[in-house]
């Protein structure tokens, strides 16, 4: 898994995606954090809120080449024929990606410091802010293998790590989209009114259950929970499963 892990991080910075991810990232979070400086008003956990939502761009660019790159080349074959198990594959290049979106969050660090050596407030839910990013960012990355693992095209893979990303991004708005078209049509339907508002409502609380950004929101407040971090740390490990079962499909199918 060490060679895994060593052959794709530095793989990041034999080509632009490794620089193009940091310069981005760090454009981003410094137009935030000099905007908060401009208007006297740091906070750390907004910036980091708001970093998130830029997922749905950095972390298809990182995982799009992961496997998709090997099946297109025909060195995925290497992991067939060596003797080396799927999980080590499949962890090295995750841990890869999880330690390039690490050394992009360093500059959100560098403006925790900047903040407390100027007399600004960097409390627990700046903290918690952090972490819940880390924690999503499992689990789009764990998202973006899955995808790079179905294609040997690495435009595709980054469409469909987008479209994925997209739909969690868009959960809590579907989910009130939801609530108040079901509530209408069982009304015009002529169910009771509060019936009716009380299955839409339930509607909506199954769909934002499944919301990641929902379940860890109360952290940026500095309100931490385990439930929220088992959830995302599940839904990781489960498309990292996913991701396992397509490489040993692929093996099986060598011999």
């Amino acid at each position: 898994m060490t060679a895994i892990f060593k052959r794709e991080f530095l793989s990041f910075f034999r080509n632009p995606v490794g620089y193009v991810v940091i310069a981005l990232f760090s454009f981003i979070s410094g137009v935030y954090f000099v905007n908060m400086l401009m208007n006297i008003s740091v906070d750390i956990s907004l910036e980091i809120i708001s970093l998130r939502s830029f997922f749905i761009i950095i972390v298809p660019i990182v995982t799009m080449g992961l496997f998709s790159e090997d099946r297109k080349k025909g060195t995925e074959v290497l992991y067939y024929t060596n003797p080396i198990t799927m999980f080590d594959v499949v962890a090295g290049k995750f841990l890869a990606a999880m330690s390039l979106i690490f050394v992009m969050f360093i500059n959100v660090f560098i403006h925790m410091i900047v903040t407390k050596a100027f007399g600004g407030v960097v409390g627990a839910g700046d903290f918690g802010a952090a972490i819940v990013f880390f924690f999503l960012a499992a689990l789009f990355v764990a998202i973006g293998c899955f995808a790079s693992a179905l294609t040997d095209s690495q435009i595709i893979s980054a469409l469909l790590c987008f479209l994925f990303i997209l739909v969690i991004q868009m959960l809590s708005t579907f989910a009130s989209f939801l609530n108040s078209s079901v509530s209408s049509v069982l009304i015009l339907m002529n169910v009771d009114s509060e019936k009716a508002n009380a299955f839409g409502s339930g509607l909506a609380d199954v769909i934002s259950w499944l919301d990641p950004f929902v379940k860890t929101q109360r952290f940026r407040f500095g309100v931490f929970g385990v439930a929220p971090l088992f959830f995302c740390l599940s839904m990781a490990v489960f498309f990292l499963y996913l991701t396992f079962r397509m490489l040993e499909k692929k093996r099986w199918s060598q011999r």
